[in-house]
């Protein structure tokens, strides 16, 4: 990131300019793909950036202030409160795929997929509720990998690169089962956050996070 920023504040990408795509920078400076993505999205989220589906990424026009939101690893998110984390995978499998991650995913209708459930603990105590879909038509090798021991969280953070998301943040009341794995009473207002990762115009991954009660978000600008 450090050789990125140089070289946007030396002018030597002035801005407006378009910058190497990922695969080219990768290779000039020696690293992997996805630490370039990182990278990239960080600047982007910075306002030095400018990313855009088809359009690539340029050196901004005119910096600006915005709230800033990354995908959290929600190991290093609990560990950082100075919680000990706990993860317990509660199921792995192919099956249909409801119609609205069909339709984000545009593929037929009860294409089947990788689904992954998964309970993420604070201190022994429920944290959030991982309910992921995987576009496995786009990442077939990922119905070998077992998210047993490393969430698909970790998982997919340290190995796929991805150019942009969608966040949606809600509420909801909580349903018998998800009442059950967060030691809560049915019906109690929950904090929701449902995300699709994007390759360019390819929906990798569709996840909701439901959080233990009383959960807050933070962000800054």
């Amino acid at each position: 990131m450090a050789e990125v920023e140089r070289r946007i504040y030396t002018r030597e990408w002035e801005p407006g300019q378009s910058i190497p795509n990922e695969a080219d920078l990768a290779v000039e400076l020696g690293c992997a793909r996805v630490t370039v993505n990182r990278a990239l999205r960080t600047l982007a989220e910075m306002g030095l950036l400018d990313r855009r589906r088809k359009a690539g990424t340029r050196v901004a026009l005119h910096p600006v202030g915005k709230a800033t939101l990354s995908i959290p690893l929600i190991r290093s998110e609990i560990e950082a409160a100075g919680k000990s984390y706990r993860y317990h995978l509660l199921g792995q499998q192919i099956e249909p795929a409801p119609a609205a991650v069909t339709q984000q995913f545009a593929l037929e209708a009860g294409a089947k997929l990788l689904h992954v459930t998964a309970l993420h603990e604070a201190d022994k105590t429920p944290y959030v509720i991982e309910d992921r879909w995987i576009n496995t038509t786009l990442m077939p090798h990922l119905t070998e990998v077992s998210f047993a021991r490393l969430s698909a969280n970790e998982w997919l953070l340290q190995n796929t690169p991805f150019t942009h998301g969608d966040i949606n943040f809600g509420a909801k009341n909580a349903s018998q089962r998800e009442a059950q794995l967060l030691a809560t009473k049915t019906d109690t207002a929950l904090f929701v956050i449902s995300r699709t990762t994007w390759d360019q115009n390819a929906a990798l991954t569709m996840v909701e996070l439901v959080f233990h009660p009383g959960h807050r978000k933070h962000t800054q600008l």
